[in-house]
């Protein structure tokens, strides 16, 4: 009989350093490992104008397909192969294609609102939430924009007084009570991370031997 995946919920505000933490976890962990992250499943809006789209609030829960994500965790957690959407930040829609993921003894959940919604919480063995300084977060979320996305830097500011900000004090943050685990400096903690991958690999260990039985 299969062993259910192991979940690892991975929040924080956006700029926190919640990313590099999970990239980090799943190269430690290597091929027994796969990153889901909530901003593939933005909602397509196609039938929004683009104009609007661009003017819409990203930072909201109603933003995401959070269903079709639960829905999609819970196939891997059934040892089911998945096709998740793949959305652009440039376009604020999503493509026509998708990617095919086949289930990994390990699934990293990562996002700015994952602890929001109960039921994906509750699909978690271990939530972990990732905090860094507002400040922190602004310049990289600054850095980021600008550079990887196009996106101007007045456009970027005001976004995040808009609804960025606003949407992390509402949403995010409070959501920090659910975390088994707060990490400081996201992936640059050295001793939170490798705390993290040394209790996974204790976990996949005894996996491995209740396979044997």
């Amino acid at each position: 009989m299969a062993v259910s995946p192991f979940v690892i919920g991975v929040a924080g505000g956006s700029g926190s350093g919640k990313t590099t933490l999970a990239t980090k976890l799943k190269r430690a962990i290597a091929d027994n490992a796969l990153i889901l992250s909530h901003d593939f499943y933005y909602r397509a809006n196609t039938d929004i104008p683009f104009d609007e789209r661009v003017k819409a609030n990203y930072d909201h829960p109603n933003a995401f397909d959070t269903d079709l994500l639960i829905a999609d965790v819970k196939r891997l957690k059934e040892n089911r192969p998945i096709d998740h959407p793949v959305y652009s930040f440039a376009t604020h829609s999503r493509t026509p294609e998708t990617v095919h993921v086949e289930p990994a003894p390990v699934i990293i959940l990562e996002g700015i609102l994952i602890f929001e919604n109960r039921e994906l919480r509750d699909l978690m063995d271990i939530k972990v939430f990732v905090d860094a300084d507002a400040d922190i977060r602004l310049i990289r979320r600054l850095l980021r924009d600008v550079k990887e996305r196009g996106r101007s830097l007045d456009s970027v500011i005001c976004q995040y007084v808009e609804t960025v900000k606003p949407m992390h004090e509402q949403f995010v943050e409070p959501s920090k009570k659910y975390a088994d685990l707060i990490i400081p400096q996201g992936g640059e903690n050295r001793v939170a991370l490798h705390m993290l991958v040394d209790r996974i690999n204790a976990l996949l260990q005894h996996t491995a031997l209740f396979d044997l039985c």
